[in-house]
């Protein structure tokens, strides 16, 4: 017999389902909003202090040039300007009369770059100035004859031991390079191990136990192919350590899973029916493979595969192994000479004592971060330009 219930039995337990969700909503949307604050904070903090990086100071000066100063050009300014202008500066004034000898004998004006110290205390920032050279530095601002311009220096010079003179130029050059030896390597093996295991390799045990693997190397710590890419290609094939060579093979090796994984995730979401119907009309596997499966499954493959170049572009301990992190004055030109990487350069730079390289480095992030968020939006552009939804 059927018991009459009251229609009001169940609204204590309704009503506490409904706040433990709306409880379970609430912290969720507090953990989101905790995560979004700590990123703002991260970002404002580093293009607040970057920022500056991207400025330079110089001061004007005019100097009465004669083969004296063409020869030593440390005695041109007295003790307190002296110590305002960049010693790169003044070595490459030298070169610069010899490049021009009718200035010899004629007084010339220059826009003179101020040394890092002089340069922090222009930007308003702490600076290890004496009391008469920052007096020095604020007359001359009041002459209009110190300017701050774009820093053209930071772009288009390698690194420095002079903070004022350093730049992430041979860095960037060296990313490139490395990243192109990557994804030389890392993308034709990797689709290519792909289409094999998705459409050719048969189900057994040996196979599952390849994928299972190839999975559990996405995984692990990115050191782990630094010690991997020492062992083998330095120390056994004898590789040119600190190459763009030596450093892209060994990016090769931790993108390869990344590559395959999503490669194979592209190729299995094309539909079955696809190759079914290559095959009904008398196509062999291989046909039906790279004249169908194949164009299909090539956004996804691509979007894998500039994904794995992000990630590796970010990396930095796996080429800290294998001495990606020298120091590097001059760009490099081909694969095989010393180099360095953008992340190495901001982990070198974290690490020197002058103010200066504080900016230096909170710029270097804001040029990496700059190229990793273009190549994921290129991804995500990729994907929905060229996505096929069945």
């Amino acid at each position: 017999m059927k018991k009459n219930i009251p229609n009001n039995f169940y609204i204590p337990q309704i009503q506490k389902r409904n706040r433990l969700a709306r409880r379970f909503k609430y912290t969720t949307l507090a953990a989101v909003i905790l995560s979004l604050s700590f990123l703002g904070f991260f970002l404002f903090d580093i293009i607040k202090t970057g920022t500056p990086a991207f400025q330079q100071s110089y001061v004007k000066v005019d100097i009465a040039i004669d083969e004296e100063t063409a020869q030593n050009p440390y005695g041109i300014f007295d003790r307190d300007m002296s110590r305002l202008i960049s010693r790169a500066w003044l070595r490459s004034l030298p070169q610069d009369i010899a490049a021009n000898p009718e200035w010899i004998g004629t007084t010339q004006t220059f826009w003179a770059l101020l040394n890092a110290e002089a340069d922090q205390h222009v930007k308003g920032k702490y600076s290890r100035l004496s009391d008469a050279q920052k007096a020095k530095v604020e007359e001359l601002i009041l002459k209009e004859e110190i300017e701050t311009r774009f820093n053209v220096i930071f772009f288009f010079t390698g690194d420095s031991k002079i903070p004022e003179n350093a730049g992430f130029y041979s860095a960037i050059i060296g990313s490139v390079l490395t990243m192109l030896v990557t994804m030389s390597l890392a993308v034709p093996i990797g689709v290519m191990t792909a289409i094999y295991l998705e459409e050719f390799a048969p189900d057994n045990k040996i196979t599952q136990i390849i994928e299972v693997n190839i999975n559990n190397l996405a995984a692990i710590p990115s050191i782990l192919f630094g010690l991997l890419g020492l062992a083998i290609f330095i120390n056994f094939f004898g590789v040119p350590r600190s190459s763009p060579l030596v450093g892209g093979m060994t990016l090769a090796l931790m993108s390869l899973p990344i590559i395959i994984v999503s490669s194979k995730a592209a190729l299995k979401s094309v539909p079955a029916s696809i190759r079914q119907a290559g095959y009904g009309l008398g196509l062999t596997k291989w046909q039906v493979t790279k004249d169908h499966v194949l164009p299909l499954a090539f956004p996804g493959i691509l979007t894998g595969s500039i994904i794995a170049l992000a990630q590796a572009m970010g990396e930095t301990a796996p080429l800290i192994i294998v001495g990606m992190i020298a120091f590097v004055p001059d760009a490099v030109t081909n694969i095989t000479s010393a180099a360095t990487v953008m992340p190495a350069q901001i982990f070198t730079w974290s690490g020197m004592p002058e103010r200066a390289y504080i900016e230096k480095t909170a710029a270097g992030i804001i040029v990496l971060l700059t190229v990793l968020i273009s190549l994921n939006t290129i991804a995500v552009i990729l994907r929905k330009k060229f996505e096929v939804k069945w």
